[in-house]
């Protein structure tokens, strides 16, 4: 059978052009009794045609609108971790300084605690040194006092008796006792 370009559908432009009556009849191929078919394409597929671009479309949004949202909840998430990053660092700089500030204020008392520390033990040092150094002159004159009554003066033709001498030898004659304490600070 030989197609004419009769049998073919018209244009949509040139359907309203379409030959009403006989030619028509001619034109179109299947016919049935008084209808015939339409001639270019059914209503019906233009119909299916236009929901499935529809579908098809509303599937393209629904897929935008996803990814857009999961685009969105990605860069949320990058904001909200940075804060928390930013708000984190700046704790730990507040934490520093405030372990710099206890560790300064610690450095000092014990700074203040080791000289009031030394400066009584060199008080106490220098206390127990004039002491001994008095014990020291006083043992010193009880010695040059008893080596005075040894020594007998040219002067005089008496001597003293030996009981005296033995009241003034008496006196114990103690060696200088140093007692040095090195204090480890």
């Amino acid at each position: 059978m030989a197609i004419s370009f009769s049998t073919l559908p018209a244009p949509a432009k040139f359907r309203e052009q379409q030959p009403e009556g006989d030619d028509h009849l001619n034109h179109c191929s299947k016919t049935m009794g008084s209808q015939c078919c339409k001639c270019g394409p059914d209503e019906d597929a233009l119909e299916r045609e236009r929901r499935r671009k529809l579908l098809l479309a509303q599937l393209r949004h629904r897929k935008r609108v996803k990814a857009a949202g999961q685009i969105q909840a990605w860069w949320r998430g990058v904001l909200v971790r940075r804060t928390l990053l930013v708000a984190a660092l700046r704790a730990w700089m507040i934490q520093c300084w405030w372990r710099t500030l206890v560790q300064k204020r610690i450095r000092q008392r014990r700074q203040a605690l080791l000289r009031a520390y030394v400066i009584q033990e060199q008080a106490a040092v220098k206390l127990q040194a004039c002491i001994r150094m008095w014990q020291c002159r006083q043992h010193y004159c009880q010695m040059c006092n008893a080596l005075c009554l040894f020594q007998i003066p040219e002067r005089s033709l008496a001597f003293q008796t030996d009981d005296f001498l033995q009241v003034q030898c008496a006196v114990p004659s103690k060696q200088p006792e140093f007692h040095i304490e090195i204090l480890s600070i």
